[in-house]
This record gives C-alpha cells, sequence and structure tokens, in this order.
C-alpha cells in the first residue's frame, strides 16, 4: 500500500468489518404512516419487536399518519442516510401516491433504499343485508350487469387500496358501479350492514367479525392465493375473473444513500424475523401471510406496483392535492 506501515494497514483492512459490526449503535426509529391500533401499526410492532431482539437494540414503532402516507414517507424520505430511519413502506405510499397525487412530496423510488417486503394483506369482498343470499362472486357481477349504475360500492376513503381493489373488477368485468367513499372502514362497513351500500373491498381483519357474526357476508379474497384467516373463501380469480389480483402490503426502506451494510444488516434480521413461528402466526392473525424479498426484488417489486395501482388510479379518477 505505497508505504503505508504494517500496523496502519492493518487498520485499513479490518475498517469495514468494524463498521459492520458496529450498527446499531442506538434505538431505531421506525415511522409508520397510519395511526397506532390498526392493522399496519400491529404488523409494524411485530417486526419491530422480533427485529429488536436479533439486533439486540430497540425499534421504537412511531405513527405518523396523514396524507395517505405521505407525511410519514417524506419524513424518512429526507432523514439522516444512516439506518436510523426506517419506513414502514406500504400500497398506500408506496404504489398509489405517486399516482394519486399531483404533487407528491417525495419520489417512491429515488428517495429510497428497499430493505424487504415482509407481508402482503388480501381485501375480502363482501356484501351487505340486501345481498347474503348470493351464493358468490358470480351471481354479484351478474346482478351488477343487470343493474347498470344501479350498484353502490362503498370503500373506506377515495384512493385507499380497497376502493381501487374496486376499480380493478370494474374496469375487468366492464361494470357500470357507484363509488360511494366513507371516512374509514368502520363507517363503510356499517353502510353496507345497513343496506346504503352494496358491496366493498375491505380488510379482513375490520370485516371477519362481522362475517362470522352474519351481518356481512364473504364472497371472495382479492389475493392470488386463499387466506389462511378465511380459507373457506375462493380468491376473485377462481371463483369469477381469472388473474385478478390486488393485495395491501408491508415492508422496510430506508432513506437512499444507507450503506449497503446497513441495509444488509436489516434485511437479515427481518428475514430470522420472518421464519420464527411467532411473527407468522401474529401475521396470519391480521390477514397478513408472511412474504420476504431481498433488496433488489423489493426494489423491482415497488416499481411495478406504482405501474399496476397507478393504472387503477388513473381509471378512478381520483386525484389528491
Amino acid at each position: 500500500m505505497f508505504g503505508l506501515k504494517p500496523c496502519m494497514l492493518a487498520i485499513l483492512l479490518a475498517s469495514p468489518a468494524v463498521v459492520l459490526a458496529a450498527y446499531p449503535e442506538q434505538p431505531i426509529r421506525l415511522i409508520v404512516p397510519h395511526p397506532a391500533g390498526g392493522s399496519s401499526d400491529i404488523l409494524a410492532r411485530t417486526m419491530a419487536a422480533a427485529m429488536s431482539k436479533d439486533l439486540r437494540q430497540s425499534i421504537v414503532v412511531e405513527n405518523k399518519g396523514g396524507g395517505n402516507g405521505a407525511i410519514a414517507a417524506q419524513t424518512v424520505a429526507t432523514a439522516k442516510p444512516d439506518g436510523y430511519t426506517l419506513l414502514l413502506a406500504t400500497a398506500s405510499t408506496h404504489g398509489i401516491n405517486p399516482t394519486l397525487y399531483s404533487k407528491l412530496n417525495y419520489d417512491a423510488v429515488k428517495d429510497f433504499a428497499p430493505v424487504t417486503l415482509f407481508a402482503t394483506v388480501p381485501n375480502v369482498l363482501v356484501v351487505g343485508g340486501n345481498h347474503k343470499e348470493m351464493k358468490g362472486l358470480k351471481d354479484l357481477i351478474q346482478y351488477m350487469k343487470d343493474n347498470p349504475g344501479k350498484t353502490n360500492m362503498g370503500s373506506a376513503g377515495s384512493g385507499t387500496p380497497g376502493h381501487l381493489a374496486g376499480v380493478m373488477l370494474k374496469d375487468a368485468e366492464k361494470l357500470d358501479l357507484v363509488h360511494v367513499p366513507f371516512k374509514g372502514g368502520a363507517p363503510a362497513i356499517s353502510a353496507l350492514i345497513g343496506g346504503q351500500t352494496d358491496f366493498m373491498f375491505t380488510t379482513i381483519p375490520g370485516a371477519i367479525s362481522h362475517i362470522k357474526a352474519g351481518s356481512i357476508k364473504g364472497l371472495a379474497v382479492s389475493s392470488a392465493e386463499r387466506s389462511e384467516a378465511l380459507p373457506d373463501l375462493p380468491t376473485v380469480a377462481e371463483a369469477a375473473v381469472p388473474g385478478f389480483e390486488a393485495v395491501s402490503w408491508h415492508g422496510l426502506v430506508a432513506p437512499a444513500g444507507t450503506p449497503q451494510n446497513v441495509i444488509d444488516t436489516l434485511y437479515q434480521s427481518a428475514s430470522k424475523a420472518l421464519a420464527g413461528e411467532e411473527v407468522k402466526s401474529k401475521l396470519a392473525h391480521e390477514g397478513a401471510r408472511a412474504a420476504k424479498m431481498t433488496p433488489g426484488e423489493f426494489g423491482s417489486f415497488i416499481q411495478a406496483q406504482i405501474g399496476t395501482w397507478g393504472k387503477a388510479v388513473k381509471s378512478s379518477g381520483a386525484r389528491a392535492d
């Protein structure tokens, strides 16, 4: 090394290993783009607890709702890229928002370093009191075709995954529907039970107690595979629309420029957590399925999701400014 003393050379050669061993030296913030107590928050805390044990350092969950996740995403996009501020990336922050917002305060691809996908979450298509006699999704589709412009589709809000899953079904079957957005999943389900709307796609945790009580009826799930939480329900693809898939998802991303050894450490820790039966069980309880991707695979997944959800956003006409 051109005159370097042996002791200095040894220090230089050892320095990468020292950096790798040093991370993390302090608590890590995990920013969740939704309020505490919801499904996303529970999934984030489940992963944080498991990864904290492996990393021997606390991962502190910080809830920062608003702007369909845009406020939380901007917070992490502009954070120091040192691995101590992470984002729970979702279908909203990294799939829907890039098209939904005419002026988004972050770039879902350029401003982040992907770590891994850890869970996919299907929505469930449910009907209310007006249609509980229906045997399956084909019955509902036929009803909508026989009654163009007279079917009310509820949702937790314009531009939400449930709304856009409905748009995907509408486009696939060339249906004429009326969208009725509500301020959240709970009021949307109440309206469905009361007969104000005819059907909706909603989260499994929010719907499962009502399905079991018989106040609403599940017809299909929006994922490519059946849900462990509702194993008797077919997928939309099985029931009526081949190739249909519209799932929410959760993953970890860091600010762009985060050192590769830090990304690798986080990925390895998340992989260990996802291999554990306790984590798998807790994810399944929330209607989620454990899913692992390498950082590179997750980056490609995010770009594909922007295209998939973006098409539905454009078709829906939904915009946020």
